[in-house]
Parts: C-alpha cells; sequence; structure tokens
C-alpha cells in the first residue's frame, strides 16, 4: 500500500492536528467537516481550522508552508474527493451512530482498496464496525492519534482478523516514516494501552493527594523524579484540561467491568467538579491546579490547595537531582514521611495494575512500555520501571503490606534481560522473546549491550555502529560542551583515521546539546583568567576546524534543542541528517556574547553562497546579523533550512528512532569518493557594512526595541560580520574570521554587563536584557 493522498473528516482540534502532521510530511490532505447552519461559507469549519493551525502554540505546522497542502471543503459537497484517497481518516463525535453513519458513506464513495480509519479514544472496533460487511472490515481500523499530534509520538492501532495484512503493512510504514509515529499495536480493550494506564495513574495520584492534602507541587516533584515530564500529575491535568477528565471517567466507568480496578476510581471529586464550574480548566481556562496572576515584577505563579480549593502562592520544590539510581529510588519509596507513602502507593497501584492487565490490553509487556513512553513521554515504562526497581524488592514490599500480587510477577523471573548483546523481554508463558527494532532503526542504546565504547569519558563516548562508522555521543548534563567532549573530539578523529570510514554526531538525548557549559566560563571570568579564556576559545575553534578538515565524512545527527556551541558544531559537519524536531540556532548574544568557535563565520558561508542578490555580499551580512543578533531558533527542521542552519542537501527524518541509522547511510555514502572541503575566503565591505549594521541597531535602540548592552554586543557583532578594517580588494581567510570572533568575544567577556549576562542564565536559566 502506498500512501500518497489523505483524507481526513472532522475539523475539532483532533483532526486538523492529525492534518497539519500529515501535511508536515508533505502529503496533501482533504480536511472536511459539516457544512453549518450559521453561515453562507459551506467551508468555514474546516478552512476556520486552517486558519487556527497556523495560529496554534505550540505551532502545529512545522513550516507556514504546509497550510498549503490542506484542502479545507465538506462532507456534503465533497465526499466525492475521496474515490482517489489511499487513507481516510475520521476524526468526528465519539457517537456510534454518527461515525457508522458516515462510513455507509465512505463505502459509497471510497475505491476498494482506500483504508478507512477511526481515531476514535473510547469506541472499541467492534462497535464501530458492527452490522457492517466483511468488504469494509478489511480495510477498517482503529489510528489513535495523541494530542498534540505533531510532537506526541504514539499512534495506537486496533485491528480486527479480517483487516488486509498489506493495508495494515502500508500505514504502519506511513505512520512510521512520514509522520514520525511509534506504531503499537493494542487489543481492543476500552480505552486501548495508554489512556487505560494513564487514566489510572492520574486518578490514583489525584484521589490520593486529595485525600492526604498533600501540596500539587509536591505530588508533581516525587513523579517527575521516577522519570515522569516535570508537569507531573497536575500540570498534565491543566495542560490537557480538567473539563475532559470526567468525560474519559465516565466512558470508563460504562465499558469497564465492575472488578477492574480502575472501575471504583471513576469518580470526579467535588474539588475537581467544583473548579470546571467556575471555569478553572486549566491552561484554556481561569487557571487549574496552577494559574499566573499578575505581581510585583511580573506574573507570580500560584497553585491550589486541594483542602480548601483557595489559591495560594506557588512553592518550588525539588527532590534532589540525579536520583536515577535504583538504590535511591528505593529508598525514597520506603521513607518514612506522607509524600514517600503517597508515591508509593500511587506507583505501586499503578504498576499493580498494568501488570495485570497483560495479555488483555496488549500481548506484551514491551508494547506497553512503548506506549507509555510515547503516549505520556515517562522516560520509561512501568515493566521498565519495575525492572529498575527491583522484581524482588517489588514483590516484597507488596507481600509485607498483604497484598495480592500479580501472575506476571509471581516468578520473580526479570522483566528484560540481556542475552549475546540483544535485548529480550519476558513474555506471558514465563519465556523470553527479543525485542525486534523496525527495519531502517539503529539505537545507539543497543549498540552498547553489544560492545564497549571505543574511547570515553565524563562528558563524551564513541561507538563503532558498524560497516566502518562511528558514532560520537554527548551525555553531559543538557549535552553540555566542555572540555571532555572537545578533547575526545580530537580523540576521535585519531581513531576514525586508524580504521573507519566516517563519523556520526547523535545521542539519544532529548536535545543535541545545549550550547557550551556556561560555568567553565563564569570561572575564568570572575577570576579575570583572560588567557584562560582565550584559550577555551582556541581550543573549540581548532576542534571545529579539524572536525571540518578531518580526511572522512563528518555528519552530524541533531534532535531538540542544538544551541550555540551545538550549533556550531553541526555548521562545520559535512551534512547534517536532522530530526523533524529540530530547534537550532546561534543564542549567544542572550548571555552577552557572540559565537566564538566559528559559528559566525560558517554561516556567513552559507549566506554568501546563497543565490546572488543585487547589492553584492551586504544583503548576506545583514540576513546573518539578524539571525545572530535576535538569536533566532528555528521552530522545525524546515525552518534551520529556511535558516540556512541546514542546507539544501542535508536531510529531514520525521521518526527519531531512525535518525541515527539515516545519518549512518549517509555518512557511509560520502565516504565513497570523500575529498574535505575547500578552505573559504571572504570579500567582505568591512567599515562601510559595519556602519549600516550600527545605523540599523542605533533606530532600533532609540525605538524601544533594543537595550543599551544590545547595542554593545550588535556592533562587536558587526565587526565581525563586516570583517572590521578589512576591504572588498584583500579577501580574508577563515581564520581571519575565527580571529575576529575571538576579537569580540574577549571584548564581550570583560564587559560587567555580559557577566551579569551569564549569571542571570545560570541561575535562572532565562535571558537578562540589561
Amino acid at each position: 500500500m502506498n500512501i500518497e493522498r489523505v483524507a481526513v473528516i472532522g475539523a475539532g482540534v483532533m483532526g486538523a492536528g492529525i492534518a497539519a502532521q500529515i501535511a508536515n510530511a508533505g502529503i496533501a490532505v482533504d480536511l472536511l467537516d459539516i457544512v453549518p447552519k450559521d453561515s453562507d461559507n459551506r467551508n468555514s469549519v474546516a478552512e476556520n481550522a486552517v486558519a487556527r493551525l497556523l495560529k496554534a502554540e505550540p505551532p502545529a505546522l512545522m513550516h507556514p508552508k504546509n497550510a498549503g497542502l490542506l484542502t479545507p471543503g465538506n462532507i456534503d459537497d465533497h465526499l466525492d474527493r475521496l474515490q482517489h484517497a489511499d487513507w481516510v481518516i475520521e476524526a468526528v463525535l465519539e457517537d456510534p451512530a454518527i461515525k457508522r453513519g458516515l462510513y455507509r458513506k465512505l463505502e459509497a464513495v471510497c475505491g476498494p482498496r482506500t483504508l478507512i480509519s477511526s481515531n476514535t479514544s473510547t469506541l472499541p472496533l467492534s462497535v464501530l464496525a458492527e452490522g457492517f460487511p466483511d468488504s469494509f472490515k478489511r480495510r477498517f481500523m482503529i489510528t489513535h492519534f495523541f494530542n498534540p499530534p505533531r510532537y506526541m509520538r504514539l499512534l495506537e492501532l486496533v485491528v480486527s482478523p479480517e483487516l488486509d495484512q498489506s493495508l495494515l503493512d502500508g500505514v504502519r510504514r506511513f505512520a512510521d516514516v512520514k509522520l514520525g509515529k511509534g506504531c503499537v499495536l493494542c487489543n481492543d480493550s476500552p480505552g486501548f494501552i495508554a489512556n487505560r494506564i494513564g487514566t489510572f495513574w492520574i486518578q490514583t495520584a489525584l484521589l490520593k493527594a486529595i485525600e492526604l492534602g498533600l501540596p500539587v507541587e509536591q505530588c508533581d516533584a516525587a513523579m517527575a523524579w521516577f522519570g515522569i515530564p516535570k508537569t507531573g500529575i497536575f500540570g498534565l491535568l491543566d495542560l490537557v484540561g480538567l473539563d475532559l477528565l470526567p468525560h474519559i471517567l465516565h466512558s470508563f466507568k460504562r465499558t469497564l467491568p465492575s472488578h477492574d480496578a480502575l472501575s471504583p476510581l471513576c469518580q470526579v471529586p467535588p474539588l475537581l467538579q467544583g473548579m470546571i464550574e467556575q471555569g478553572l480548566t486549566g491552561r484554556k481556562g481561569a487557571g487549574g491546579f496552577y494559574r499566573l496572576q499578575a505581581g510585583e515584577g511580573g506574573k507570580v505563579k500560584q497553585a491550589i490547595d486541594l483542602t480548601t480549593g483557595v489559591y495560594r502562592l506557588g512553592e518550588s520544590y525539588q527532590l534532589p537531582a540525579g536520583a536515577h539510581h535504583a538504590h535511591e529510588l528505593r529508598a525514597f519509596l520506603d521513607g518514612g514521611e506522607v509524600l514517600n507513602a503517597y508515591s508509593w502507593r500511587v506507583l505501586s497501584d499503578t504498576l499493580v495494575y498494568s501488570a495485570g492487565l497483560i495479555p488483555e490490553i496488549a500481548a506484551d509487556i514491551d508494547a506497553v512500555d512503548t506506549a507509555m513512553r510515547l503516549g505520556y513521554n515517562w522516560r520509561q515504562g512501568p515493566f521498565e520501571l519495575l525492572q529498575q526497581l527491583g522484581i524482588d524488592w517489588f514483590v516484597d514490599k507488596l507481600g509485607r503490606e498483604n497484598r495480592s500480587i500479580p501472575a506476571l510477577l509471581a516468578s520473580r523471573h526479570e522483566l528484560y534481560r540481556v542475552r549475546d548483546g540483544l535485548l529480550q523481554f519476558k513474555d506471558c508463558q514465563n519465556g523470553y522473546r527479543p525485542v525486534v527494532r523496525p527495519e531502517g532503526v539503529l539505537l545507539l542504546s543497543d549498540v552498547k549491550r553489544q560492545r564497549p565504547a571505543l574511547a570515553a569519558n565524563a562528558s563524551a563516548s564513541l561507538w563503532d555502529i558498524g560497516d566502518g562508522v562511528v558514532c560520537l555521543e554527548f551525555h553531559s548534563k543538557m549535552n553540555t560542551l566542555d572540555l571532555d567532549i572537545l578533547n575526545l573530539i580530537q580523540q576521535s578523529i585519531t581513531i576514525v583515521q586508524r580504521g573507519y570510514k566516517g563519523l556520526a554526531i547523535y545521542n539519544e538525548a532529548d536535545n543535541f546539546s545545549a550550547g557550551a557549559n556556561l560555568t567553565l566560563l563564569v570561572a575564568a571570568i570572575e577570576q579575570q583568567d583572560w588567557q584562560a579564556v582565550t584559550s577555551i576559545i582556541r581550543l573549540g575553534q581548532q576542534t571545529y576546524q579539524a572536525l571540518k578538515y578531518a580526511p572522512f565524512p563528518v555528519v552530524g545527527a541533531p534532535t531538540g534543542l542544538a544551541l550555540g556551541g551545538g550549533c556550531e558544531i553541526l555548521l562545520h559537519c559535512d551534512a547534517i541528517v536532522a530530526h523533524a524536531e529540530l530547534y537550532v540556532g546561534l543564542v549567544e548574544v542572550g548571555v552577552g556574547l557572540v559565537p566564538g568557535w566559528g559559528g559566525c563565520k560558517e554561516l556567513l558561508r552559507r549566506w554568501l553562497g546563497f543565490p546572488k542578490r543585487p547589492g553584492g555580499p551586504m544583503p548576506a551580512i545583514a540576513q546573518v546579523f539578524e539571525i545572530i543578533g535576535l538569536a533566532k531558533v528555528s521552530k522545525s527542521a524546515q525552518q534551520a533550512r529556511e535558516l540556512l542552519f541546514l542546507a539544501k542537501t542535508d536531510s529531514i527524518t520525521m521518526n527519531k528512532d531512525r535518525l541515527l541509522a539515516d545519518a549512518k547511510c549517509r555518512a557511509m555514502a560520502l565516504a565513497q569518493d570523500y575529498h574535505p572541503p575547500e578552505p573559504a575566503y571572504y570579500a567582505l565591505p568591512g567599515e562601510s557594512a559595519w556602519a549600516a549594521l550600527d545605523m540599523a541597531v542605533g533606530n532600533l535602540h532609540a525605538a524601544g526595541k533594543a537595550s543599551a548592552y544590545d547595542v554593545e554586543i550588535s556592533r562587536q557583532l558587526a565587526a565581525v560580520l563586516s570583517g572590521a578594517d578589512s576591504d572588498m580588494s584583500r579577501p580574508l581567510s577563515e581564520q581571519d574570521l575565527l580571529d575576529l570572533e575571538l576579537q569580540a568575544f574577549l571584548y564581550l567577556v570583560q564587559q560587567p554587563a555580559t557577566l551579569a549576562r551569564l549569571e542571570h542564565m545560570l541561575k535562572t536559566g532565562k535571558p537578562l536584557r540589561n
């Protein structure tokens, strides 16, 4: 099955979001909805949905131009468009009668090989397909996307025995490669996998916190300690909307048997009901469990008191950092405070419930863990967390409390194990089966189970990933770049030259790199050790230049944030294979600096090589000045290409799990006839360009759009990009540009305002405008 044209029926939040993600993949989409009764425009529902997509925050579209792939329409006039669709996704109201009525219309219109699927999250496949012939069932399934579809990677698939296998294979491949989804097969049970377990977890946590009268900040911090996203429970409810929870609970109450452990929890506590009635529905309302209120010095975060229902000043509550080791987690759950007991109850109930759902909701534990990681952004699924805590410890603790032991855990056998370098999971027969990756997926975590690192230190490691390609991995905090990483890069260059074909720079963290480690820089500045600052900048410049001119191809494979020095290393690679969710930029001005490791040099080279415009090099210089001066960060890899952080020859991978394999293939292809790039030279206008840029910044300052110190930083940046006192008759070398970067950097680090910006960033994580 080849999917080239898709239709989505239902232009609500979910339907429009699904259509947007398909458009992000470059696929044309018909977006249809009903004809409104109160409008002369019969397509207004779908057209308004497209307009909302263009304004959505976070953005639903990876680039505004992708909206051009969405064709709005209505189901009365435009169903005939679907006769050529390869896949039709229904995302209308959760009413079986409405859905089945639509399916009858689709049966009459769609071609015989068109896949029809429902995005339902509450209705069983058996109910939706009831009364339809086998010819319909052969091409009908559930494809449950998670909201927002661009950012949530899980796609739950529910199929019947009658479904045509080729259609299932086709949609799985399309969703994986084109949409970036992790596809998980679910059984046709209430709530499928992620929402069944997720609702149990949320409701257990909510009811127990209200019972104990705990501060919501403490509850959320405790959950985050176990690998739950920092929103925790209450922040998550605020995000999705408190008014959604009663509907979910009602659905489960209606569909679950009374003996299911979730059934008695399907009650809306009076506190929550009262909040909903007051419009306190979370971020989309007047507030939720948290809210922002105007206060002295700006917005003040408040949190609701679960006992009184009254808002109070929010507290910053954090558990000790780095608590990912099993003994630390167990010690916390064994602790004698109320928060310890609360955390144990919520987690143990959730893990026991999850263990009891196999094989009802899915065939194996790996499917459940994958669903919870991708659907709820847990760092580990419930069975991976059980494995980390230790099955013996967990079962013994349950036993001391006279609680029943799930059959899956009764044998006390480990849930995951490694044999011959391959990861295996325990099945329901107490045997083990290998974790199978889709074709084209290469994970560094799998490589690590098979062989030791070629070289490593506290901040980075080098791995042989096969076929003559090695992978350089950062693993410092936020993957910030420090001296250890720079040293290992240089060591890696030597190792690759001794017997490998190419190098990929990649890691499996959420973010590629947040930039240089500012702590080292601040320490040197406070001591006024300008020689140390010079050494750090020179080392970074030399290391990145060595990568650029290495006698083998270097391929960057970033995902998430790639800022400052993290962006600069990518600009020195021969090629980039970027995850679609790439947020890249040179943001040094936010801490009172300019890029010092070749970022100005490399971005300027790209823009000077862009199709020439009238006016010589000045348009390119102005573009780079604006990008760096405003600390522009792409909102996607597609926008990174527009800013020239990615070249036209660089590629974008939608599925993060395929990034390393794609980078490896690119390195192998480049290695076949590789020659390092020719050195670049820069014919720059010098003082005339500097004066023009300085005037532009002065106007911004006069208009109140730039602070006094913004002007100072911009003048130093302008000196670098214009070539300072050079002229067009004497092209500058790359080393000349690097010297200008260093000169500007050294001037700025000696200014008190830069130190203030650096210290503020380290303290708050936010830029200071001074």
